[in-house]
C-alpha cells in the first residue's frame, strides 16, 4: 500500500487516543500525538522537561488538555501552531502514519491520501470514560468535558478559519459509544483498507 495519512479530531472522553493506538497496531504504523510535542520542543530549541515544568505549573496533566499550547502570549500560541503544523506535514511526508488532534485534518487539508476522522461520543459514555477509565472524579471529569470540549472548537475556530465547523474537512464522523475503541479501531481500519488500497 502507497503512502497514507489518517487524521483523528475527537471529543474529549470520546477515546480517540485509544482508538488511534489500536489502528496504529492494526495498521502497523505510527501514530504520532505526544511525538509533536516532544518534536516542537526540539525545533524550539526547548528541552522537553522545561516544557513539562511549565504544563505542571499551568495544572500538569489536564492543564495541557484544557490549553494544549499553554497560556503563553498569542504570538508564541502562533508560533507553536505553525510549528506544529510544519511538524504534521513532515511526519505524513515520511511514512504512512495517523496523527492525533492538533488540528491534523486542516494541516493536511490538501494531502492527497489523507482520511479525516472525527470521533464523538454522548455526554454521559464521555463521563463514564472519564471515571472509569481515565480514573477522574466525576467533577474534576464534567469540568474537563466541557472545558476541553470549548478550548478544541475555540482552537480550531482560531486557527482554522474556513474549516472550522465540526464536520468540515472530515471524512468520516463516528460514534465511539456504539461500538467500543477496539470494534471502531477495526471499522476504521477497514475503511481505510479498502480507501488506500
Amino acid at each position: 500500500m502507497d503512502k497514507y495519512v489518517i487524521t483523528i479530531s475527537r471529543q474529549f472522553g470520546a477515546l480517540g487516543r485509544t482508538i488511534a493506538q489500536h489502528m496504529a497496531m492494526e495498521l502497523g504504523i505510527d501514530y504520532f500525538d505526544r511525538d509533536i510535542v516532544e518534536e516542537t520542543a526540539l525545533r524550539m530549541g526547548l528541552p522537553v522537561s522545561e516544557i513539562s515544568k511549565e504544563e505542571e505549573r499551568a495544572g500538569g496533566f489536564f492543564a495541557e488538555k484544557r490549553y494544549p499550547l499553554g497560556m503563553g502570549p498569542v504570538s508564541m500560541q502562533e508560533e507553536l501552531f505553525l510549528i506544529q503544523s510544519n511538524i504534521i506535514k513532515d511526519f505524513a511526508a515520511m511514512q504512512s502514519c495517523i496523527i492525533v488532534g492538533r488540528c491534523g485534518d486542516y494541516c493536511l487539508r490538501n494531502a492527497d491520501r489523507a482520511l479525516h476522522v472525527y470521533v464523538y461520543s454522548p455526554y454521559e459514555k464521555r463521563l463514564e470514560n472519564c471515571t472509569s477509565i481515565l480514573g477522574m472524579d466525576e467533577k474534576t471529569a464534567r469540568d474537563m468535558i466541557k472545558d476541553v470540549d470549548k478550548a478544541r472548537d475555540n482552537y480550531r475556530k482560531k486557527y482554522c478559519k474556513d474549516m472550522a465547523g465540526v464536520f468540515d474537512n472530515r471524512d468520516i464522523c463516528i460514534d465511539s459509544s456504539k461500538f467500543g475503541a477496539e470494534a471502531t479501531a477495526k471499522i476504521l481500519c477497514g475503511i481505510a483498507r479498502s480507501v488506500f488500497k
